[in-house]
């Protein structure tokens, strides 16, 4: 896969769409684009691409020469064209709330989210990382970061958890160990909800710990008391 000569916003197009496609991955992706479309790849020349045009070349992956069976319905096809024509709507994405000045005794929280305002996202392939102001009286979204141009680098991992770094906590449907040592490494501490949920209504209940008693990591990071680092990173490691 070359991705070089790709600029910002047409990569993370071919990322998102992408992932709208089964058993296809963005380096195959941008292989079938670079058959489909002469010249550079852009934001102009991805909007010559149309559903035939991946039909086509699906079936030919496959070796389905009539194009039946190729595993991809029509609708995730037209879907991934719509992406690649940059005409999706960002699923309804929350506005982000601008921080005017600092909130004492609070955390920055990144949440791994797909959908909307959904904590519904592994660490390793969510689409973005809704993040939050929190502390116990105040829940405040300051920002919103896609994290697809991970699919473009060598170590997806460690950009992601670069991504997040300003972080004090992250919540994650799910996180492996290693990725979960890359997190902690840039002082992020790990959470795991498998349940998911409203993102809101899941750091409510974080509100309602940094209210009453919080635990020994959670009041290192907001000043109370001097504990160990090291304690915080043990924690984590036993979430896991």
């Amino acid at each position: 896969m070359n991705a070089a000569n790709l600029d910002r916003d047409s990569a993370l197009k071919i990322a998102l769409a992408a992932r709208i496609l089964p058993g296809i991955d963005v380096g195959q992706l941008l292989e079938i684009l670079h058959q489909r479309i002469d010249g550079e790849i852009n934001e102009e020349s991805l909007k010559v691409v149309t559903v035939t045009d991946l039909k086509a070349s699906f079936a030919s992956l496959d070796g389905e020469e009539d194009g039946e069976d190729i595993g991809i319905g029509l609708e995730e096809m037209k879907e991934a064209v719509r992406v690649l024509w940059g005409e999706d709507d960002q699923e309804n994405l929350p506005e982000i709330e601008k921080l005017l000045e600092p909130v004492p005794k609070s955390v920055r929280v990144a949440v791994a989210s797909n959908t909307g305002e959904q904590l519904n996202g592994h660490f390793g392939s969510c689409i973005r990382y809704l993040i939050y102001q929190v502390s116990s009286s105040r829940l405040q979204l300051v920002d919103i970061r896609s994290a697809l141009q991970a699919d473009f680098t060598d170590d997806r991992n460690a950009f992601r958890a670069a991504l997040i770094k300003d972080c004090d906590i992250g919540y994650f449907v799910s996180v492996g160990g290693p990725a979960a040592a890359k997190v902690i490494k840039e002082g992020v501490y790990p959470i795991k909800e498998i349940k998911g949920g409203e993102a809101r209504l899941v750091l409510a209940k974080l509100q309602a710990v940094m209210d009453n008693a919080p635990p020994p990591w959670l009041a290192k990071i907001l000043g109370e008391n001097a504990v160990d680092r090291i304690r915080c990173s043990a924690l984590a490691d036993e979430a896991y």
